[in-house]
């Protein structure tokens, strides 16, 4: 099998599965318990939750454990927009956001807030110029991706945050899944920020919000004292504990992964502009673990389809998505036209992906174009 589909989720660390095993053989009670086996899965995830404040550097309270990325989004946006709604009720999304995120803005708007969409350009990335453009006296929120995770267009965060915070009632937040441990991210600078574990060899299940101190924000799942009140529900210990393994682990390897995808990236962009009907839909300089292509004879589901009985997995448009409408919101958002945005599929790839399997994938499309591709 050829896995490149590495931004819907990742294979799972040994050494993560490993410590991971041991936990839940060892370490099952609840951490709120107050007996022994309690207390010590309670320290051991405020020791995880410690050591990722620190390779993050921020505060150890301005860690949230969440169980996916979409819940970390959904408290990101609506939380903060319900604790906050008397400075204003104005929120600022882009056009192509996680659903997540644009689930929560469609909830907001039917409590009765104002959603503005802020449109990409044809280079897949959200222009400061844009964001200053739709900032209002009432504004309170901007959410945007850091990496768009169809087309790996990287959206300039640090420009964005300053006009953002020229604002002073507006807060900045930034969905990291696609980028963390990819690039440099400016943690800082940013008010909240969405990380999930299964897109970095961690587990599924498992993501965190980080949101500074001074941020206000009202719970979306209710029920109890965890989370500082803000998500109720027994704390996952056993995953939450390794999830700073995760993030270590990610972080060392961060370098050495980014050097042998770009180079298997580059390498297939001059392969596939060689084929006749062939499109490169990503920017040149997007993020190097997200390639998105097409071929004009050949549509994203037959092309998906037919790489799938070969052993190799790839996506057509983001996960989130998929079952959705056959066509790329996110390269007609581009500009692209209606027959790019349904003849698409992108490849996403990670540390374990290799040149042979590069090259194998070439050797594949040509042959699935000779024998299913529609004339030109």
């Amino acid at each position: 099998m050829i896995y490149f589909d590495n931004s819907s989720t990742t294979s799972v660390s040994p050494e993560v599965l490993h410590v991971y095993t041991q936990l839940l053989k060892d370490l099952y009670g609840n951490p709120d318990s107050l007996h022994g086996v309690g207390r010590k899965a309670g320290q051991l995830m405020e020791k995880s939750r410690a050591a990722i404040a620190g390779m993050l550097r921020v505060r150890t309270d301005e860690i949230l454990f969440t169980g996916s990325a979409s819940e970390s989004n959904t408290l990101a946006v609506v939380g903060y927009a319900l604790a906050n709604q008397s400075r204003g009720k104005h929120v600022l999304i882009s056009n192509v956001e996680h659903a997540s995120v644009a689930h929560s803005a469609d909830f907001l708007q039917m409590l009765g807030f104002e959603v503005d969409t802020l449109p990409i350009n044809e280079q897949g990335i959200v222009t400061p110029e844009i964001v200053k453009k739709h900032m209002r006296k009432d504004t309170i929120l901007v959410s945007c991706m850091h990496v768009n995770n169809e087309m790996g267009a990287i959206n300039p965060i640090e420009d964005i945050e300053k006009v953002v915070h020229s604002h002073p009632t507006c807060k900045f937040h930034v969905d990291c899944v696609q980028s963390f441990s990819k690039i440099d991210i400016p943690v800082s600078s940013l008010d909240m920020m969405t990380l999930s574990a299964h897109k970095i060899h961690g587990l599924k299940g498992s993501a965190l919000l980080m949101k500074k101190k001074n941020i206000r924000l009202l719970p979306v799942v209710q029920g109890g004292q965890q989370e500082q009140g803000l998500r109720g529900g027994t704390q996952n210990a056993p995953v939450n504990i390794v999830l700073a393994k995760t993030i270590r682990l990610a972080l060392e390897q961060q370098e050495a992964s980014y050097k042998k995808v770009s180079q298997i990236n580059q390498w297939l962009r001059k392969q596939i502009i060689q084929i006749p009907g062939a499109n490169i839909h990503s920017p040149e300089n997007a993020l190097p673990y997200i390639l998105n292509i097409g071929f004009d004879s050949l549509t994203s589901e037959v092309l998906l389809n037919a790489l799938d009985e070969r052993g190799i997995c790839v996506s057509a448009k983001s996960t989130c998505s998929s079952h959705g409408s056959n066509e790329s919101q996110v390269l007609k958002a581009m500009g692209k036209s209606q027959k790019d945005a349904t003849h698409m599929i992108r490849l996403s790839f990670s540390k374990d992906n290799t040149m042979e399997q590069a090259e194998t994938f070439i050797q594949v499309c040509k042959e699935i174009i000779d024998q299913y591709g529609l004339s030109l």
